[in-house]
């Protein structure tokens, strides 16, 4: 018995189907435009892949920028007094445990 699977839009396309499409294809524009259009569908694919490539690179900037603003800054011990330092200490020793 022969089992039906359920697949998605692009996976549906046979090899007849592709011929068929190239084919019409061939009949709309002619064949010295197609290496035209495939030229400017892959320029337009790259130039859409470089777009969302920088979109995501500016996004995470942007996130390592509020996370390193929104880090606490730890007091300089050397410009702390005794009492300070002695705070500062155990505020540290606190967030070790």
């Amino acid at each position: 018995m022969r089992q039906i699977t359920k697949r998605g839009f692009m996976g549906s396309f046979g090899t007849t189907e592709i011929i068929l499409i190239v084919a019409v294809l061939f009949l709309l524009f002619g064949a010295s435009r197609l290496p035209q259009l495939a030229k400017s569908f892959g320029q337009t694919r790259k130039a859409f892949k470089d777009g969302m490539r920088e979109a995501d690179e500016e996004e995470r900037l942007e996130l390592e920028q509020k996370q390193i603003a929104s880090t606490p800054v730890a007091p300089v011990i050397s410009n702390l007094n005794d009492e300070d330092l002695l705070a500062e200490m155990r505020r540290r020793a606190e967030v070790k445990q």
